[in-house]
């Protein structure tokens, strides 16, 4: 079975509405307000009003073309490319080439009509006014993403938890059969989770930033830094006292991936780490050498890590109307 869409059905009843609008106040050419419609209903609220001003500004000027092109030159085939040649470089300049397909019906329904008039002009501005108006209208409501977004959230959580499970194990164990479907899977749900977020944004005219965006994005960051970690635990081979103080707070830290944990806390906690492995007696083996200095390095980026989520924490104060999203 198919599945049918917000932006479909909007655009249905939006079509019909427009049409039925404007054969109800007798416009000629009144099927073209549906195509205007049409063109006008997008996934957000902000591309809609992006186009539809695109599309307004474009048609005025393909009249005011029209009228100069065929009164003053002559109703012709030849005259409309020739207006074309104009018309089009001067709506790119303007940044407004969207509008280039509806306003060129605008021009064509000018050139059929053989006379500029005034009655002409209003008939074209009723049927304008009329398509991009119920498209607007059709745009204003558009269905709140935020339990999908708090989904996603979820899952990369839950995802994190698992991988961190894993360094553990290794750093304890030495060994994982691990087949880590959770990094390609994060890897995914991280790049939708943010199309989806961005998305919202654009469907908020005065909000120019997202909690969910910035959090995203937040654990992007923090996801890239355990993508280079996970090589820097399969290269340890030797079970030192290091290790395993690390799988301890490791632990720790995975077990508070929830809503008022602190990424300061931990901060001070791996600082503390760092200064007692400073302490420890020198490494008296090769072997043993490489891996502290991995195990060094494994600090090293998990306190940016931390740090990252230390960043974030300051803009989550600034939006009250989100469900507050404070993870380590």
């Amino acid at each position: 079975m198919f599945r049918i869409g917000y932006r479909t059905l909007k655009t249905g009843i939006g079509t019909a509405l427009a049409i039925s609008i404007a054969q109800l106040f007798q416009l000629d050419n009144f099927v073209s307000a549906g195509i205007l419609t049409i063109l006008c209903i997008q996934n957000t609220k902000k591309k809609s009003v992006q186009a539809s001003s695109s599309r307004f500004i474009a048609c005025v000027i393909g009249m005011l073309f029209s009228a100069a092109f065929f009164e003053f030159i002559a109703y012709h085939p030849i005259v409309i490319g020739l207006l074309l040649l104009v018309f089009i470089p001067v709506t790119v300049s303007l940044r407004i080439k969207e509008g280039i397909v509806t306003s060129s019906v605008i021009i064509l329904h000018v050139y059929s009509a053989g006379n500029v008039t005034l009655g002409l002009f209003r008939n074209e501005m009723g049927i304008i006014v009329i398509g991009i108006g119920i498209a607007l209208v059709m745009n204003l409501y558009m269905p709140s993403v935020e339990n999908k977004l708090a989904e996603y959230q979820e899952k990369i959580e839950e995802n994190f938890y698992i991988i961190f499970c894993e360094l553990i194990n290794h750093l304890k164990t030495n060994q994982s059969d691990w087949g880590g479907k959770e990094i390609t899977e994060t890897e995914i749900l991280l790049k939708e989770a943010k199309t989806l977020a961005f998305k919202d944004v654009e469907n908020h005219f005065l909000r120019h930033e997202d909690l969910y965006y910035l959090y995203f994005k937040m654990r992007e960051k923090q996801f890239e830094i355990l993508q280079r970690i996970l090589p820097i635990a399969a290269s340890i081979s030797l079970r030192v006292e290091q290790g395993k103080k690390i799988a301890q707070f490791l632990e720790e830290l995975s077990q508070h991936i929830h809503p008022g944990n602190t990424a300061l806390f931990y901060l001070k906690k791996l600082y503390d780490l760092k200064v007692e492995f400073e302490q420890m007696d020198l490494p008296k083996t090769r072997e043993e050498f490489e891996v502290r200095a991995a195990l060094y390095q494994f600090v090293q980026e998990m306190e940016q890590y931390l740090l990252i989520k230390s960043s974030f924490k300051g803009i989550q104060k600034n939006e009250k109307s989100k469900r507050e999203v404070h993870y380590t």
